[in-house]
């Protein structure tokens, strides 16, 4: 059970359902927001920009979930890798690949690409002080500076994320996966 009260829809002001509404549509993630819904600007603007980003779609959804999962795994969140982990899924990445991404260098399921997205992400998760430029050669090669900018935010979001739910323990919303089963992992 989460340690704050999860709000619902109903518990918002009018004037904010609408991105409610919005924020379904990016997953299941109604205890989270309900959980950030007992303090309105958190949840409007973390909301806001995470619908907004990804109605705009400037980074590939196949990289921002890699990067999701590798920190949420590299910080040890359940629900985030229980969240996002069906997310990879439709992107390519069996369940089995997904929790094995950590060990990147020798994984099948990955792209040449899709390594550097998972190094990059371990390492700002990691070892962000100690990063070199010729990390960002190499990103520059696949990537724009708006992506750069993005990914780099998605991941650094990701662990404030990460935080966010383990310490208020937010529970997963269990959906059905592709295979039909409902996710294993549940917070704590």
């Amino acid at each position: 059970m989460a340690r704050a009260p999860v709000k619902t829809r109903e518990d918002l002001p009018e004037h904010l359902r609408e991105l409610w509404d919005r924020m379904v549509t990016y997953g299941p993630f109604e205890n989270q927001a309900g959980v950030m819904a007992n303090r309105l600007p958190i949840f409007e603007h973390t909301w806001r920009l995470l619908t907004q980003l990804s109605t705009e779609a400037v980074l590939p959804k196949r990289y921002l979930e890699l990067a999701i999962v590798a920190v949420s795994l590299v910080n040890q969140c359940d629900f985030c890798v229980a969240q996002h982990g069906p997310k990879l899924e439709v992107e390519g990445i069996s369940r089995d690949g997904a929790q094995a991404l950590l060990d990147w260098q020798s994984h099948p399921e990955l792209t040449d690409v899709d390594k550097l997205v998972v190094e990059y992400s371990i390492a700002v998760t990691s070892n962000w002080h100690r990063i070199r430029d010729a990390m960002f050669e190499r990103l520059r090669t696949h990537f724009s500076e708006a992506q750069i900018v993005e990914l780099t935010w998605r991941i650094a979001l990701c662990g404030a994320f990460n935080r966010f739910n383990d310490v208020l323990q937010v529970e997963v919303v269990e959906e059905p996966s592709l295979s039909g089963s409902v996710p294993s992992v549940a917070s704590n």
